[in-house]
C-alpha cells in the first residue's frame, strides 16, 4: 500500500495487516485465522530465514487459509485472517509477551528477531497486531450493536509431532473461561463422528498464553471455540474441503445443542434425545 512512512515496518507494496473473506456472511459464526499467512514485510528482509522455513509450522498454520475460506462459504460466515507470519508477530499472543516475537521457534533461530529494542517490538505491534485485532473488534461490536448472536471460531492447525512426541488427535477443541458451552457441544459433535480422535483441550489447553479468544470472546461474553486440526489432514485443497464439511456439520449441530440459532429456525433437541459419543482427552 502506497503512502506508508519511510522506515515503517510495512513497505509501500506490503499487504494490509488483515484480510476479510466473505465479509457479508450472515450466519452467527465469525471465523478468524491468527496464523493463516506467511508473509514477511519487505523491510524485515525475510527475518534472515530461508524460503522453506516459511512453509513450516513455525511460520504458518498450514492449511488454515484454505480451510477458513471453504468453511466461510459453507457457514456463510466472514473469515478474518492475518496475512503476516507468526514469526513477525504472533497475533494469538499479547504483544507484551516475549514469545510474541520469538527469537527461537521449535529449535530454529530467528535472526531477524534477536535483540530487538522495545521500539522495534512496538512498531511491529502497531503495524500488524493492533490493526488486525481492531478489525475483529469492529466486526464484533457492529454485530453486538444490532443484537446479532455471534459465535467466534478461531482456526488453527498443529504439527503431527512435536519434541519427539506423536500427537494422535485428528482435531482438538480448546476452551477455557467465559461461555464454553458451544465449545463443549462442538467437541461432542465431532466426537460423534466415529472415525475421529478428538482432543479436549488437546494438543494445547487454552491458558494465559492465548490472546484472541480471551480478548474478544471473554470480554464480550460471546460463545466461542478454538479449533486445532492436524496439519497433514488439511495440507492440500481436497483435505481442506473435506475438513470444512466436517467442521460445518459439527458447528451447526453444536449450535443446536447449545441453543444458538444458526439461521435454520430449528429448536434445540429435547433432553435425552441426543446420543453423544465419548471423546479422547
Amino acid at each position: 500500500m502506497a503512502g506508508r512512512a519511510k522506515g515503517s515496518v510495512l513497505g509501500p507494496q506490503d499487504p494490509e495487516p488483515f484480510g476479510i473473506f466473505n465479509v457479508d456472511g450472515r450466519s452467527p459464526f465469525l471465523l478468524i485465522g491468527d496464523h493463516a499467512g506467511s508473509t514477511v514485510p519487505f523491510p524485515l528482509q525475510s527475518l534472515g530465514l530461508q524460503p522453506d522455513d516459511f512453509r513450516r509450522h513455525i511460520a504458518i498454520d498450514i492449511g488454515v487459509f484454505g480451510l477458513g475460506q471453504a468453511l466461510a462459504l459453507l457457514l456463510d460466515a466472514p473469515f478474518v485472517h492475518q496475512p503476516y507470519s507468526r514469526l513477525v508477530i504472533d497475533c494469538n499472543r499479547s504483544p507484551a509477551r516475549p514469545d510474541a516475537i520469538p527469537e527461537v521457534s521449535d529449535g530454529t533461530p530467528i535472526p531477524g528477531n534477536r535483540h530487538l529494542s522495545d521500539r522495534a517490538r512496538d512498531a511491529r505491534s502497531a503495524a500488524i497486531h493492533g490493526p488486525y485485532h481492531a478489525t475483529i473488534a469492529a466486526l464484533l461490536d457492529t454485530r453486538l450493536a444490532t443484537a446479532k448472536e455471534t459465535v467466534l471460531l478461531s482456526l488453527h492447525s498443529f504439527t503431527p509431532e512435536l519434541d519427539g512426541m506423536n500427537r494422535p488427535w485428528d482435531v482438538g477443541v480448546l476452551h477455557g473461561s467465559g461461555r464454553p458451552g458451544f465449545a463443549h457441544a462442538l467437541r461432542d459433535a465431532l466426537a460423534d463422528q466415529a472415525d475421529l480422535i478428538v482432543g479436549d483441550n488437546e494438543p494445547y489447553a487454552m491458558d494465559e498464553t492465548d490472546y484472541t479468544i480471551p480478548f474478544h470472546a471473554f470480554a464480550r461474553n460471546l460463545s466461542y471455540a478454538e479449533i486445532e486440526v492436524r496439519q497433514d489432514l488439511v495440507g492440500n485443497p481436497s483435505g481442506q474441503e473435506a475438513w470444512a464439511t466436517r467442521l460445518a456439520d459439527a458447528a451447526r449441530r453444536a449450535a443446536e445443542l447449545s441453543s444458538i440459532r444458526d439461521g435454520s429456525g430449528k429448536e434445540p433437541p429435547a433432553p435425552g434425545q441426543e446420543r453423544i459419543r465419548g471423546h479422547m482427552a
